[in-house]
């Protein structure tokens, strides 16, 4: 099972958020907009294919999109249902 302090780690790694830690990131945080992480569509590449190559998890559920991605723990909740 992938700890939410595991994830942010990567999280931290592959997107290149050098000025944030682990502890500063909450896991009910919107990941994209305004709010919480700010993250921009670039950055769901490189989050889909950091899931990929360190939990080998693939999204390919397009329709959910919006809810897998809304915030840390509903990104956490899908990589731990799916991962092998």
């Amino acid at each position: 099972m992938v700890t939410s302090e595991a994830f942010k780690k990567v999280l931290i790694k592959y997107l290149n958020l050098e000025d944030i830690t682990p502890s500063e990131i909450n896991d009910n945080d919107a990941l994209f907009g305004d709010e919480g992480l700010g993250l921009d569509s670039v950055d769901s590449i490189e989050l889909v294919l950091a899931i990929e190559k360190e939990y080998g998890v693939k999204i390919t559920d397009s329709k959910n999109y919006q809810t897998i991605f809304s915030s840390i723990q509903t990104l956490l909740t899908y990589i731990n249902e799916h991962k092998k």
